[in-house]
């Protein structure tokens, strides 16, 4: 069940990025049902993003500059995440797209999330819906970009 889950949360979090023009919760749940989901399974899905948004984090703003740091995955993680997935976490990393905290939740979030593998694609959206339950409008331009793989807009 986390897998289909996860599915959609990504269903939602591509409606989110594409504008898609929703009147409420229930057109979502209808939209998700007509693509095969279960009641439960949305649910849950909508349980886990309230969670998410919800979970508080400290100001940022009062802190010091850091020197940027290297993360060394431990085995567990290395087994969790794909090459590409951990690759894909350096390189927002190393862009300052998301700072030590944040890198950090996204590895506890993928560890409570799942027991297979993730790859590109779901470290992909485990990223935006957490980069999303910070602030969303202030990470939608790096969302967007990463999503579909255009790294030049990143840089410029």
């Amino acid at each position: 069940m986390r897998d289909r889950v996860l599915a959609i949360v990504t269903l939602i979090a591509q409606y989110v990025m594409e504008e898609r023009e929703f009147f409420s919760e229930s057109d979502i749940v209808e939209e998700l049902l007509g693509e095969g989901f279960e009641a439960d399974e949305i649910d849950a899905a909508f349980s886990w993003m309230e969670q998410i948004s919800l979970e508080q984090r400290g100001d940022r703003d009062g802190r010091e500059l850091r020197q940027p740091t290297f993360r060394v995955y431990t085995i567990e993680e290395e087994q969790l995440l794909s090459r590409e997935a951990r690759g894909f976490l350096v390189r927002l990393r190393s862009l300052g797209i998301i700072d030590d905290d944040i890198q950090e939740e996204i590895l506890d979030r993928a560890g409570r999330l799942h027991d297979e593998q993730l790859g590109l694609d779901e470290i992909k959206s485990l990223t935006a819906l957490t980069l999303f339950a910070h602030t969303q409008q202030d990470w939608q331009r790096e969302v967007d970009c990463f999503m579909s793989d255009d790294w030049t807009r990143l840089v410029n």
